[in-house]
């Protein structure tokens, strides 16, 4: 099995899991020296031109959290919860919260202090980044509130959930994301920060 990765928030949370899993993956990083994203080999496997993907045998499939559900499935761990409906409705709620909400109200302030020191695309813009505050609150406030008295996303246990929608939010500091005010987020992300495949997930370059 082969997990393709650059160094940003969705691979993370993909090789997090494989990771925290203990999954036997060969991680293959995709550089300017194997062709990029764009190269017509990794394009064959990902037509979207991005990363992660996995291909497992003949079996090629991208997206970070359908990755995760089979990387789940695959090690019979309950971060997915493949036998469990009700709980799998509970997960794919927060999971569609996250693309539809959560990751674009955070995403500017993730783009302009991580993306583009990763990709060295320039300085931060820090100007734009005001009027990215009031989506930012809106939707912090509504996580905060969920978490109230709860460690995690869904039944008080990890689940792909929690990697989903704390992929972008760990780097809230370096991020300069206006987080403190919500201590309920600031907590759960420095819980998920004590498992160490979740603090460190990056392969170790050759």
């Amino acid at each position: 099995m082969k997990l393709y990765w650059i160094k940003a928030q969705a691979p993370r949370r993909a090789l997090a899991l494989a990771k925290h899993l203990g999954i036997d993956v060969e991680f293959v990083q995709v550089t300017s020296k194997t062709g990029g994203l764009k190269s017509p080999q990794y394009a064959a496997l990902n037509p979207n031109c991005k990363a992660p993907t996995l291909v497992d045998g003949s079996f090629v499939l991208w997206e970070s959290s359908a990755i995760m559900t089979y990387l789940c499935v695959k090690a019979g761990s309950d971060l997915w919860p493949a036998q469990n409906p009700a709980e799998q409705i509970e997960i794919l709620r927060w999971l569609s919260w996250n693309d539809h909400h959560w990751e674009p109200a955070v995403g500017p302030f993730y783009f302009e202090h991580v993306v583009k020191a990763t990709f060295n695309i320039g300085p931060p813009d820090r100007a734009s980044l005001p009027a990215a505050v009031p989506d930012f609150e809106r939707y912090a406030r509504v996580l905060d509130a969920h978490l109230q008295g709860r460690s995690f996303i869904a039944f008080e246990r990890l689940t792909i959930a929690d990697f989903q929608l704390a992929s972008m939010a760990t780097d809230w500091r370096i991020s300069e994301m206006p987080m403190a005010q919500f201590p309920n987020i600031t907590r759960w992300i420095d819980r998920l920060l004590q498992i160490p495949a979740w603090a460190n997930p990056w392969p170790t370059s050759d």
